[in-house]
């Protein structure tokens, strides 16, 4: 099992592939994904890298946090687990947001 890097202040240019190419410099890189906005498609100046090893991860922390990559100094460290999410409320679908009407209007 690899280990999860965040790789932060990332140039809105960058791709996967550029990214995954820098990190190959530095250790075996499983995988390399850039964080996208979901409407507009566009980065949103961040991703993820997954090393092979936690030796890898930590070499790789040590040479490229705060060096400069395309114009922007990155910021490299381990990723934290993602932070479990409240369940939706579903299903008002109209005005309000499911709030109880106004009894003061009737």
């Amino acid at each position: 099992m690899g280990v999860k890097l965040y790789v932060g202040n990332l140039p809105y240019s960058v791709t996967e592939e550029r990214l995954q190419q820098h990190f190959a410099q530095h250790g075996s890189v499983v995988s390399a994904r850039i964080i996208t906005d979901k409407f507009s498609g566009r980065s949103k100046g961040f991703g993820f890298v997954e090393m092979s090893s936690d030796q890898e991860a930590e070499k790789t922390i040590a040479m490229l946090n705060g060096t400069d990559f395309e114009g922007r100094n990155m910021v490299v460290s381990e990723a934290r687990p993602q932070a479990p999410r409240e369940p939706r409320l579903g299903g008002s679908g109209g005005f309000g947001g499911g709030r109880p009407p106004r009894r003061d209007r009737y």
